[in-house]
């Protein structure tokens, strides 16, 4: 049964008619799925049916380790969303892009396959300067309206800068990082284990954190 009706397909066929470059949403499971590996692969090939531009390649997480490892997949289910000829942005989703989270995954497909974002000149100028890598985990759950805002932004900075990595991580699939990163509420955005940022912050109150954590490195 598919987990999109026939509106919710029509919509997503519209706003994927924008992706012009080849994206491939490559996925990781396991022989033996984990909570919500079936359903994250469900969702993944049911968008990718809805653009010619938009592939899913499957990969064993056990089985393909050494793939998972260069590109640094810790956790399923997890989906690392790339651009043509497997190009890498540091763009994932650990957990199913579910709720509103399916939102973040729409948009960040559309932003790896148009290379259109709006990231101010400060947020620019500060990404060029990076020296050292900054890694982002924005802590969400499907059923919050603002955890979006917080993602997508995080992708944008990703996709702006080989510096920059971020993560999706709905939390409730992974509560022991819940735990270790005291996520009280959702969104909260860890940058290098070190700085933490709470709710759907601006971009401004954003740079200042990631300016905050880069002098910590």
């Amino acid at each position: 049964m598919s987990l999109m009706d026939q509106d919710t397909q029509n919509q997503v066929r519209n706003l994927l008619s924008a992706v012009t470059s080849p994206v491939t949403l490559r996925m990781f499971t396991q022989e033996f799925e984990c909570g919500y590996c079936k359903e994250t692969r469900q969702i993944a090939e049911e968008v990718a049916a809805l653009s010619d531009n938009v592939t899913v390649e499957v990969a064993d997480f056990v089985k393909h380790k050494e793939l998972a490892e260069s590109l640094k997949i810790d956790k399923i289910p997890a989906i690392a969303v790339q651009g043509e000829n497997g190009q890498d942005y540091g763009i994932r989703f650990y957990g199913i892009p579910s709720g509103y989270e399916f939102t973040s995954l729409l948009e960040s497909i559309i932003l790896v396959g148009t290379g259109a974002f709006e990231l101010t000149e400060n947020t620019r100028s500060f990404l060029d300067s990076l020296e050292n890598p900054l890694h982002l985990q924005v802590f969400v759950t499907p059923t919050c309206p603002y955890c979006p805002q917080a993602v997508v932004l995080a992708h944008m900075l990703a996709f702006a800068s080989d510096k920059v990595t971020a993560d999706m991580v709905e939390v409730t699939e992974f509560p022991q990082l819940g735990q270790r990163y005291n996520v009280m509420g959702v969104p909260r955005t860890v940058i290098n284990d070190n700085t933490y940022i709470e709710g759907a912050a601006p971009e401004q109150m954003l740079l200042e954190k990631l300016k905050a954590a880069a002098k910590q490195n």
